[in-house]
C-alpha cells in the first residue's frame, strides 16, 4: 500500500513538472523564437507608440472612422468572450436593433451581419468587405474625401484568404483607419 501512494505521489511531481513547467517553458521558447512578434500580441506602434494590435479589434466610435464589430467583451482581452445570446433570445433582437439604429440603418440598404453582431471572442479585428463598404458614404462625408477615393483605400486594404482557402476576404478595422489617417492628412 504505501508503495502505490509513494508511487502516485512521485508520478504526480513528475507530470506537475513536465505539464506544469517544462512543456510551457518550451511552448513559450518555441512561440518567441519563431513567432515573436504574434506570441507578443502583434502590437501595432506609431512614432514609438503602441496604437493597437493586428489581432486583437478595438472600438472606434467617432464617425470619422470606420467601426468594427460589437464587443460582447467591451473590448477587453481579459474578457474576451461571445455574448451566448441564442436567435430566439430578446436580448439578442435588441442588440441588433440598437447597433442598425446606431449605423442610422434604413429599410433601402441591408446592413451587414457584422456590424450588428458580435463575434465568438467578442474582438475580432476585421470585417467584411461588404462591412467596410456599407461604411464609405458616412466616413468620406465627416473626412470631405470623395467616396471614391475611400473605396480605392477600403480596396487596397482587403486582405485575401489566408492560404488562398481559409476563411474569407476581410479587411483589418484598425489598419484601414491608419490608412485613413494617413489619406486625410494628404488630401
Amino acid at each position: 500500500m504505501a508503495r502505490n501512494v509513494y508511487s502516485a505521489i512521485v508520478l504526480f511531481v513528475m507530470l506537475s513538472l513536465v505539464t506544469g513547467g517544462l512543456y510551457p517553458l518550451v511552448v513559450t521558447l518555441v512561440a518567441q523564437g519563431v513567432f515573436a512578434r504574434q506570441a507578443n500580441g502583434s502590437l501595432v506602434q506609431e512614432n514609438g507608440k503602441i496604437v493597437g494590435s493586428e489581432l486583437i479589434g478595438q472600438e472606434f466610435s467617432s464617425e470619422k472612422y470606420f467601426w468594427g464589430r460589437p464587443s460582447a467583451a467591451s473590448y477587453n482581452g481579459a474578457a474576451s468572450s461571445g455574448s451566448n445570446l441564442g436567435p430566439t433570445n430578446p436580448a439578442l433582437a435588441d442588440n441588433v436593433r440598437a447597433a442598425a439604429e446606431n449605423l442610422g440603418a434604413t429599410s433601402d440598404k441591408l446592413v451587414p451581419v457584422d456590424l450588428v453582431t458580435s463575434s465568438g471572442s467578442g474582438l475580432d479585428p476585421d470585417i467584411t468587405p461588404a462591412a467596410a463598404h456599407y461604411q464609405i458614404p458616412r466616413v468620406a462625408k465627416v473626412r470631405g474625401i470623395s467616396e471614391d477615393k475611400v473605396r480605392r483605400l477600403v480596396d487596397s486594404t482587403m486582405r485575401d484568404r489566408t492560404l488562398g482557402i481559409l476563411g474569407e476576404k476581410r479587411v483589418n478595422v484598425l489598419e484601414l483607419n491608419r490608412a485613413l489617417d494617413v489619406l486625410a492628412s494628404v488630401k
